[in-house]
């Protein structure tokens, strides 16, 4: 059987216009706030409320499927996603964007547990490395053409969320017309987010998916606005987001294949090690193409790895409370990242962004280290 069924490609079509709304609006939330004179820690603290949403939604998204099934499941949540996108539109201000930005993390969460969730679920332990990796392409793929429509059309608030809450509504088309059946709904219910995140040997993979969350987290929640203090127009720091995740779209078949190869521990420090890099760059005033794309590649690819690296140490029915646990350790580090570095920001410098990247990166590139003597599994079992 094609690993590419129907309700995968419909699946991964609503994905990729949901992500374009999502690129967009991570991008210019925070250049509006900027732009409506907010200090750098109230547009950090908004960044946090979008994470704590996507925090809340992972847990409830497990029991949503349960009890409601994936299609209505992925309605609800693009349902929620719109209306936190519609709420931009009603009042600007530090208290209300906090809100609506929470439920709109609520949304993009519950969209990415049933996705990821839908994929492995329909995939066997021979083609689940591939649907992850169109996963993430997709995702990434829609990331960068947000990024870019967005040095191409105006980017005021009230022109900007029109076509937005309409990109988020033509999402939910291609699951009309397609059925995604649970048929693993017993077996699942044995395994729990909880116990997931107990497992001794899987957390190497949870804590580095926290530290990608810290990571990716800061760069999308705090790079445009540092590029806009760089003086850098709206326009343009489109332009260099999209660069840093086209990066990170490169990165990923050439970074699972060597995973596969060579054992994903060798590859996580190899990874970590070159977003320090990444970070000494850009602190060093070099050259922002290499630079970014340096930091691109090497951070937008140590989520998969790290996701890899715990679901091979789980049996096939935990693999999506994995999924969710490892969403969760993400969503934490995001939540984390964005207010923590913010708040650097705003008491030293602007270069507190990639020093923080650089420091977190080099704790858990440590962490990694210390298992030197840990034979690396090459085989991916996702």
């Amino acid at each position: 059987m094609s690993t590419y069924t129907r309700p995968v490609l419909l699946l991964l079509c609503g994905l990729l216009l949901l992500t374009l709304a999502i690129a967009v609006l991570n991008t210019l939330v925070p250049l509006w706030l900027a732009h409506e004179s907010l200090p750098t820690w109230q547009v950090g603290l908004v960044g946090s409320s979008y994470f704590t949403g996507n925090l809340l939604g992972t847990v409830l998204a497990g029991w949503l499927i349960q009890r409601l099934g994936f299609n209505r499941s992925y309605y609800i949540a693009s349902l929620i996603f719109a209306a936190g996108c519609v709420g931009l539109g009603i009042m600007v201000g530090f208290w209300s964007w906090m809100a609506w930005r929470f439920i709109a993390g609520i949304g993009c969460a519950m969209i990415w547990v049933v996705v990821e969730s839908a994929l492995m679920r329909s995939g066997t332990s021979r083609n689940r490395g591939r649907l992850l990796a169109a996963y993430m392409m997709v995702y990434y793929l829609g990331t960068v053409v947000g990024q870019l429509l967005i040095s191409k059309v105006s980017t005021e608030l009230l022109h900007v969320l029109p076509w937005v809450c309409g990109l988020v509504l033509a999402g939910v088309l291609p699951l009309l017309f397609t059925r995604i059946v649970n048929n693993r709904g017993e077996q699942q219910e044995t395994a729990h987010i909880w116990s997931m995140l107990r497992l001794r040997q899987a957390r190497l993979g949870v804590n580095g998916c926290v530290i990608s969350g810290i990571v990716l987290g800061s760069l999308y929640g705090l790079m445009p606005l540092y590029l806009n203090h760089q003086g850098i127009s709206d326009a343009s720091i489109g332009f260099w987001m999209a660069v840093l995740v086209s990066a990170g779209i490169v990165g990923q078949w050439p970074v699972g294949r060597l995973a596969d190869r060579f054992g994903r521990l060798l590859v996580l420090r190899v990874q970590v090690f070159i977003v320090i890099i990444g970070c000494l760059a850009m602190l060093s005033q070099a050259a922002m193409v290499p630079a970014l794309f340096i930091l691109g590649a090497s951070g937008f690819t140590l989520y998969p790895v790290a996701m890899a690296w715990a679901c091979e140490k789980v049996e096939h029915h935990q693999l999506v409370a994995m999924n969710q646990a490892l969403l969760l350790s993400y969503t934490i580090g995001s939540l984390l990242g964005p207010s923590l570095t913010a708040m650097l920001m705003q008491r030293y410098s602007d270069s507190s962004l990639f020093i923080a990247i650089a420091s977190v990166s080099l704790v858990y590139l440590l962490m990694l280290l210390r298992n030197a003597g840990q034979h690396p599994t090459p085989v991916a079992h996702i």
